[in-house]
């Protein structure tokens, strides 16, 4: 069977950079075409649509939902905030390191049958949370759930891969940040209000029912968008190769790069502020979840300004590089605010800073993945898988950082966020602006 992945030659690292970057460039210039999938694909319509922004909202869920109930869980296994907040730490990397696993299987076998095996784990694992009597099983079980739930982080990317080219596929991240973007904006509403009538324990039996759920329904109307004859036959050294393949692009390295540091200023916030907001200024958690849900809503905004007006009438790499520029000046303004430059601000000023910074990764996060995978057409799932494992292995970094001086002060996360940004920033110009095929690609995304 024919190979999806890169043709690289063995005889040097050299010659298999060269090969790689003159394929990429080949891709590059056909971004704008249909890809040649089946018409049923071609067709997948609004309930695939839906559906895969179910899965892309796999990661919020099992997230945003737990954020309120963090202070009461350090309560109820007598645990410090810095080791609770290493749940979210083991669900974020077992997510990255999982992506690495799924996604080369997703090339090998399809989409389908690593996607239904990993919910139905992911599911066990969830349950397993809400029996959790220790923290240390806790992290242990959110480790798997993250590992499980991978599969529809990454497979998903890899479907919209399979399915579009170019324009379409750049407006169609936005879409997925519309749909998933719901989530973020209920789940800790959910949370605040299960909160209500039980414990955290609740929340987890919600988020298994939800997997159940999301399972069914893959199983009966996401159909398979890798035909066999377009799926890898080889093994590890196969993934290996193509992987390096993808590493040896210059600037599908420094759009993942920039994609990941953005997302650890974004995780920053999100390991963060349920202690920022309820714990220094005194909110209660239905407070913090109406503004969590606040700025989830700038994100999905933004991301709709993204899709349907920004795309295709300015440079993506424009685009993005305000985005970031964005990042960097919310996070400037919250550390000055930390450190009491502006006197003791209340919590309405902290609110804001964070409801921009929250709103510029509308357009930071999809370009970023449109912008890397328009450099590679074979291999979807290996890049995805890439591209999601360096986002979340880079921002489970954050969660323990913006601990380290305990929770009652926000100095912490403003720095995490505002040194991931200028990092994320500092790859995009030295890695992604100068290379000749970025910009070739950027004209002919936006013909």
């Amino acid at each position: 069977m024919p190979e999806r992945g890169p043709s690289i030659p063995d005889a040097s690292a050299s010659n298999a950079e060269k090969s790689y970057a003159e394929q990429s460039n080949a891709e590059l210039s056909n971004a704008a075409q249909p890809n040649a999938a089946s018409p049923d694909t071609r067709r997948a319509g609004l309930l695939v649509t839906l559906v895969l922004g179910g899965l892309t909202a796999t990661p919020p869920l099992a997230m945003d939902m737990y954020l309120p109930s963090l202070p009461e869980v350090t309560e109820s296994l007598h645990a410090p905030a810095a080791t609770v907040q290493l749940t979210l730490t083991a669900c974020l990397a077992g997510m990255a390191l999982g992506q690495l696993v799924v996604g080369p299987m997703s090339d090998r076998w399809g989409r389908r049958r690593p996607l239904l095996t990993g919910l139905a784990v992911y599911v066990v694992a969830t349950a397993l949370c809400a029996l959790a009597p220790t923290v240390e099983l806790l992290v242990a079980f959110r480790l798997a759930q993250g590992l499980a739930g991978a599969a529809a982080i990454v497979i998903a990317r890899a479907v919209v891969r399979d399915l579009y080219d170019g324009v379409a596929m750049a407006r169609f991240f936005s879409t997925l940040m519309l749909i998933s973007g719901v989530a973020p904006v209920v789940a800790p509403l959910i949370g605040g209000q299960i909160l209500r009538v039980t414990d955290w324990r609740g929340v987890f039996v919600v988020l298994t029912v939800v997997g159940v759920l999301l399972g069914g329904v893959v199983w009966a109307k996401l159909p398979e968008t890798l035909p066999e004859a377009e799926r890898h036959s080889g093994g590890v050294g196969d993934t290996l190769r193509s992987m390096r393949g993808l590493l040896a692009d210059r600037a599908f390295t420094g759009y993942m790069l920039a994609g990941g540091f953005a997302f650890a200023s974004l995780f920053a916030y999100i390991s963060a502020s349920p202690f920022v907001v309820q714990e220094i200024y005194g909110a209660s958690p239905q407070t913090f979840s109406l503004l969590f849900g606040l700025n989830s809503i700038g994100l999905v905004v933004v991301g709709q300004i993204n899709g349907k007006i920004l795309v295709g009438r300015v440079s993506l790499d424009r685009v993005l590089c305000v985005g970031l520029l964005v990042v960097i000046a919310a996070a400037t303004a919250l550390l000055l605010m930390a450190l009491g430059v502006f006197g003791d601000v209340g919590l309405a000023p902290i609110a804001g800073a964070l409801f921009v910074l929250m709103s510029a990764m509308g357009i930071s996060l999809p370009n970023t993945q449109a912008l890397a995978l328009m450099r590679v057409k074979q291999s979807a799932g290996s890049a995805s898988a890439l591209l999601g494992t360096s986002s979340f292995l880079i921002g489970a970094v954050a969660s323990p950082l913006v601990g380290i001086a305990g929770k009652d002060t926000a100095l912490p996360m403003a720095i995490v966020q505002l040194g991931a940004g200028v990092v994320a920033l500092g790859f995009f110009l030295g890695m992604c602006r100068p290379a000749g095929a970025a910009g070739a690609a950027e004209k002919e995304v936006g013909s």
